[in-house]
């Protein structure tokens, strides 16, 4: 992988997660450093890490090669105009934004017309490089560039290319939200196994090493549909048919798909809100 100067604009989570796998991956950390104001959030990354920190956003976006947008949606215009007022260049730089609800129109618009922009939506697993992301990429961005984000990605998992922007959307419902999903089952079956008479390590254990064994099942497995992992561990009038059949009693698949389309659509409906 060539080994570009990136900066972090934004020193949180998901800038942390990425930051991790890189390094974990082999990334020189003196080409990574992360801006922003609050000194103590980028010398927590530079500690762990060894990369640069800053808190002069300019200075480290003048540096860098890559710049990845990773602040709230909230404040991306504010940050994004303050470097263009500085002087920053972005004609030869390539953006990524991780930033939900955040258009290439909308970048572009602050950035400059012809910005390089690709937005991505990984998710927190790639802090243990098992990370899921979706890439879009705005016309501006060469084969080389393209690489590169890609690579840049798989450094923390894996990542697929969407050729509609509105996908990123559903990228967002499918996986970058999707981890709370599964740890909100989780929690629901620890809870229950707890009222069943298990202490919470116990409870614990058994919710976990069912869902590594389960996920891992899937990967090792594929050639076969999930539909038919399933099919094969539940018997005719069994214990895990009663079960099934009270997940579907009660609109398991509805209600996950209306909740993954509640996502999608918050992630469309920012659009408009920045």
């Amino acid at each position: 992988m060539l080994h570009k100067k990136i900066t972090f604009i934004g020193a949180g989570n998901m800038a942390s997660s990425i930051i991790s796998g890189l390094v974990k991956d082999g990334y020189p950390s003196d080409s990574i450093c992360a801006s922003e104001p609050n000194v103590e959030s980028t010398d927590r990354l530079v500690q762990k890490f060894s990369i640069k920190g800053s808190q002069d956003n300019t200075a480290s976006a003048n540096w860098a090669e890559v710049i990845v947008l990773s602040v709230k949606p909230q404040i991306m215009a504010t940050v994004c105009q303050a470097l263009v007022d500085a002087g920053v260049d972005f004609s030869n730089k390539l953006v990524i934004s991780i930033a939900a609800g955040i258009s290439v129109k909308r970048l572009q618009s602050i950035l400059g017309a012809e910005t390089a922009v690709i937005r991505t939506m990984p998710n927190t697993p790639s802090l243990l490089q098992k990370g899921m992301a979706g890439l879009f990429a705005s016309p501006q961005v060469d084969t080389a560039n393209k690489i590169f984000a890609a690579q840049l990605m798989q450094a923390v998992g894996e990542m697929i290319w969407v050729e509609e922007e509105s996908m990123i959307d559903a990228v967002t419902a499918a996986s970058g939200s999707a981890p709370a999903y599964f740890f909100l089952f989780m929690e629901a079956m620890q809870a229950k196994a707890k009222q069943m008479g298990f202490n919470d390590e116990q409870a614990k254990q058994l919710v976990l090493q069912t869902a590594l064994g389960s996920v891992e099942m899937v990967a090792q497995n594929p050639d076969m549909s999930i539909a038919t992992l399933r099919e094969n561990v539940t018997s005719k009038g069994g214990t895990t048919a009663a079960a099934l059949n009270t997940f579907n009693e009660l609109g398991l698949t509805e209600t996950v798909a209306k909740a993954m389309q509640a996502a999608a659509d918050r992630g469309a409906e920012m659009e408009s809100l920045f």
